[in-house]
């Protein structure tokens, strides 16, 4: 039986159709010899508040023409993760599950990380252990364009949610179910449940 290895780019507490394949896949390769894109969910995610979807973004260092992704840093010219983990918490702090994962997710906005791709991916390796998945998680070495014998997702949209189960939310509009958003808003809102999706 051959197993499903899946590349994925490294993303920020990516979307529920990113965390779907991370969650089917036997192991997952995550590219980090790109060329940095940016305005990308390398650094950004959606959450959904009270005034509706909020872009939070992780401020970079200056990048060089044609920085790979894994020698991308994080700026902490400002404090953004006090400023994401505030807006993060008055989102999501009255649903249902908020309680249980915070102190799992908290000190990702308290401890400094050197690298992108080594927050985004302790950040993952964490939704996976709330999850009570296991999962083996490598890299890729160099960059290739058209690999072999693995299912390249390197271009999955974050916001492909066309086939997710709409699940309660806190902030849905009505009874209007809004895609697209960070694993964390089921996280929070179904708990354990977000493997079901």
């Amino acid at each position: 039986m051959t197993r499903d290895t899946v590349l994925l780019t490294t993303a920020y507490l990516p979307s529920l159709a990113y965390l779907r394949e991370v969650l089917h896949a036997d192991e997952v390769v995550l590219e980090g010899q790109e060329h940095f894109v940016k305005q990308s969910y390398r650094n950004r995610c959606e959450i959904l508040t009270a005034n509706g979807r909020l872009s939070l973004s992780i401020p970079l260092g200056k990048q060089a023409d044609k920085e790979i992704t894994a020698r991308k840093r994080i700026s902490y010219a400002e404090n953004w993760q006090q400023q994401h983990w505030r807006t993060i918490t008055s989102a999501y702090k009255g649903s249902p599950y908020f309680e249980f994962f915070e102190d799992e997710l908290r000190p990702f906005y308290e401890q400094r990380f050197e690298f992108l791709m080594d927050y985004n991916t302790a950040l993952l390796k964490s939704v996976l252990h709330i999850l009570r998945v296991r999962k083996e998680i490598r890299f890729t070495e160099q960059y290739e364009p058209h690999p072999s014998g693995i299912r390249d997702l390197r271009a999955l949209l974050q916001t492909a949610e066309a086939s997710i189960t709409p699940h309660y939310q806190v902030f849905s509009i009505g009874s209007d179910f809004v895609p697209g958003l960070s694993c964390i808003d089921a996280l929070f809102n179904i708990g354990l449940e977000t493997k079901l999706l």
